[in-house]
């Protein structure tokens, strides 16, 4: 079982957890989207609780626990929502760009 993250965590080093959002959209938007639910799991646990994103989203907990779950598969809507709850409680926001691959030789 991995370790938690807590939000006194995040309190500590708020650039982290900015760190970690950033690289939770990035990796949805890079086709990895396991690995994307699972850290924004744990910014959700660690940020807002379950319930004040169940309360902040309109949607039942015990489905938001669902969509970002390993095997989980939140519609686009839901993981928008998601995304921006946890954006206002960090208070940053989103600039996309994109960038060049790296040739492998």
């Amino acid at each position: 079982m991995r370790p938690s993250l807590s939000l006194q965590f995040f309190e500590n080093d708020p650039e982290f957890a900015k760190a970690l959002l950033d690289e939770a959209a990035t990796l949805f938007l890079s086709g990895e989207p396991e690995t994307a639910r699972l850290i924004l799991r744990d910014l959700v646990n660690a940020t807002l609780g379950f319930e004040r994103l169940a309360k902040v989203t309109a949607m039942p907990s015990k489905s938001l626990h669902r969509m970002l779950s390993p095997k989980g598969n939140p519609s686009m809507d839901n993981l928008a929502a998601i995304f921006d709850a946890v954006r206002k409680r960090l208070k940053v926001e989103f600039k996309a760009h994109t960038v060049n691959l790296q040739k492998v030789a």
